[in-house]
């Protein structure tokens, strides 16, 4: 029988991620003895203390074990953290230590959401891609810059690595991991009991770019203000860095460091975030705001909107914006 060890951290954690990971797994084991006699895993819950409050004490949650007591185990699911980093980190020094402990003694991990600062911080994932919430992809990168993070990625696996992006998304990481574990008829039979959408790849569409400010680069934030103020016309970025008086490829450089986008890709990146938020709240159709953010060629805007959201700019407004969707 394989082992699965849910890491229940300390501090104030996602409880769903661990009450979700441990029923899709419970459920899927009971098929898997219902048509094959046997389970498949002995699934436990492990910390490092008895008892974890959450949510001001509201709930708790009682381990099974500790993880001091798991000395092997097949596969680890590390729950998400809240966003205060640097504690959370603090606080579970022991479970990175186990962590990387267990994955060098051949155990496969998969994290949730903001759970892969663990896996991060255990150094399993150097020179690796992973993915996190969209919201903590700054603050993980500027942590972590020997790891390649994949933002639009819902899931990543390498090497017996898993990840996944944020939130309620982990759902769709816990039934791939069934499909992975299990097979396809138990990842199948567990979507629809608990209603999740299989086979989701991506957290694009959910994605709100709010313009990578957390730097210390003067020059490039100086950039981007010019940019963002001059977003629906046509920028020269040749004469863009004359203007900071520094050439065009040290100019690109320094950008990217700072941002992880080039100045181009900032710029078409803001054009869609702002065409995003007018297909969400106004009723204006695709030209016109098109227009409104600075193309005048549909098949560009097209190409670029379903670059960075996975979607075309018709199936984004008929999806978000209520009134279209009515009219559809």
């Amino acid at each position: 029988m394989k082992h699965l060890t849910i890491v229940v951290p300390n501090g104030e954690n996602n409880l769903s991620s661990i009450v979700g990971a441990y029923k899709i797994f419970s459920r899927a084991n009971a098929y898997w003895k219902e048509h094959h006699g046997k389970a498949l895993f002995k699934i436990e819950l492990a910390g490092t203390r008895p008892t974890n409050d959450y949510y001001g004490g509201l709930f708790s949650v009682r381990p099974h074990t500790t993880i001091a007591q798991v000395k092997h185990t097949d596969l680890v699911i590390v729950p998400s953290l809240n966003h205060a980093f640097d504690t959370a980190l603090t606080h579970n020094e022991e479970i990175v230590d186990w962590l990387a402990k267990q994955y060098k003694n051949g155990a496969e991990i998969a994290s949730i959401c903001t759970g892969a600062f663990l896996l991060a911080a255990a150094g399993i994932l150097d020179g690796k891609s992973c993915s996190t919430h969209w919201a903590a992809t700054e603050a993980f990168k500027q942590r972590f810059p020997q790891v390649n993070v994949q933002s639009d990625k819902l899931i990543t696996e390498e090497n017996g690595i898993y990840t996944n992006g944020g939130a309620y998304s982990f759902l769709n990481l816990v039934v791939y991991l069934v499909e992975k574990y299990f097979d396809r008829e138990v990842a199948i039979f567990c979507s629809k009991v608990f209603q999740i959408e299989i086979d989701r790849h991506s957290q694009s569409p959910f994605m709100i770019f709010k313009g990578q400010k957390e730097h210390g680069d003067e020059m490039v934030k100086a950039a981007q203000l010019y940019i963002e103020e001059r977003m629906a016309e046509k920028i020269s970025f040749e004469q863009l860095s004359a203007k900071f008086a520094i050439g065009r490829r040290n100019f690109d450089r320094r950008f990217i460091k700072a941002t992880g986008n080039t100045p181009l890709e900032y710029f078409q990146r803001l054009k869609i975030e702002a065409a995003k938020r007018a297909f969400e709240t106004t009723r204006k159709n695709i030209h016109e705001v098109m227009y409104e953010v600075g193309y005048i060629d549909l098949k560009a805007f097209r190409e670029v909107f379903r670059k960075i959201t996975g979607m075309s700019p018709l199936e984004y407004r008929n999806r978000y914006n209520k009134e279209a969707l009515l009219d559809h």
